[in-house]
C-alpha cells in the first residue's frame, strides 16, 4: 500500500483561499472591518484595496493612525494572551477584499506551520518599524514635510516603471488626521506642492518624485528662510570686560595691600 506525500503549507495560498476558521469577506468604501470596542475574535489579511485605522477619543475626536495596503494584516491585537476588545476602527477606503481569520485558527497555523510565522513575524516587525519613523516624523519635521512624506507613502504601492504614480482617494480631512494639522493648511500645501510641479490633479492625485525634495531638504526649493542646523555651534557670548570699549579690554584697577 502506497501513501500519498503530504501537501507543502503554502502561505500565499492559505492566505488566497477560505477553508476551515477563515472566509473571504468584501468590502465597499467606508465600510468597517470592525469598530473600536467590538470584540477582538479574528485578524484580517487585506487582499485587495485599500484601508486605513482610526482611533476615537473620549472626547469624540478621531485620528488617523495608518493607511493600509495590500498583503497587510489587520487587527492582529486578537492574538494577545487575553483576548480583549478593539483598540481602533479599521475602514475600507476603496473597495476591499480580505482573509477573516479566526483567533483560533490564526494561533494554530502559527503554531504548525513555521512558514506562516516567519510571514507574520516580519509583518509585525515591519510595522513597528513603520510607527517608530511615523512618530519621529510627527515628534521632529514640520507639517509640510508630514504630508510629503504621507504622499510618498501612499505612492510608493503603484506598478513598477510609472514615473507618477496615483494615490487612492483620500480627503484632506484625513490626511490632515494623520498629520495632526488643519484641512485648510492642508489645502494650502497641497496647491503649493501643484505650482512646484510635485504633484499633480487629474481627477485624483498623481505624485511626482520629485517630492521627495521635500522630505529631503529642511525647506521648499523657494523658502528663502535660513534655518539653523542642528550641529550648528552655537554663538559664542559677548565678554563683558570687552563691551563698550572699542573691544579692547577695560583696564584693570590693582588694589595694593
Amino acid at each position: 500500500m502506497t501513501f500519498a506525500a503530504p501537501i507543502a503549507f503554502d502561505p500565499a495560498t492559505f492566505l488566497a483561499s477560505a477553508g476551515l476558521g477563515r472566509r473571504i469577506v468584501e468590502l465597499k468604501p467606508k465600510q468597517a472591518f470592525f469598530s473600536q470596542g467590538d470584540p477582538a475574535d479574528s485578524v484580517f489579511y487585506l487582499q485587495k484595496g485599500r484601508a486605513k485605522i482610526t482611533v476615537v477619543s473620549t472626547a469624540g475626536k478621531e485620528a488617523t493612525v495608518t493607511l493600509l495596503v495590500p498583503h497587510e494584516f489587520v487587527g492582529e491585537e486578537a492574538l494577545s494572551a487575553v483576548p480583549g476588545l478593539r483598540l481602533s476602527t479599521a475602514t475600507a477606503i476603496t473597495a476591499c477584499s480580505a482573509l477573516k481569520i479566526s483567533r483560533e485558527e490564526m494561533i494554530r497555523v502559527m503554531h504548525s506551520e513555521h512558514q506562516f510565522s516567519d510571514l507574520f513575524v516580519k509583518f509585525l516587525l515591519a510595522r513597528s518599524m513603520r510607527s517608530q519613523a511615523d512618530l519621529v516624523d510627527q515628534l521632529f519635521n514640520s507639517s509640510e514635510k508630514r504630508l510629503a512624506r504621507i504622499l510618498l507613502l501612499m505612492a510608493e504601492y503603484g506598478e513598477p516603471g510609472e514615473p507618477e504614480t496615483q494615490i487612492p482617494p483620500i480627503s484632506q480631512e484625513t490626511l490632515a488626521e494623520m498629520i495632526g494639522t488643519t484641512r485648510s493648511r492642508v489645502s494650502f500645501f497641497m496647491n503649493r506642492f501643484r505650482r512646484m510641479g510635485f504633484i499633480h490633479y487629474n481627477g485624483r492625485i498623481q505624485v511626482h518624485k520629485s517630492l521627495l525634495k521635500v522630505v529631503l531638504h529642511d525647506r521648499m526649493p523657494d523658502d528663502n528662510a535660513v534655518k539653523p542646523g542642528v550641529l550648528d555651534a552655537p554663538k559664542r557670548r559677548s565678554n563683558p570686560d570687552k563691551a563698550g570699549n572699542g573691544g579692547h579690554k577695560r583696564p584693570v584697577l590693582k588694589i595694593e595691600h
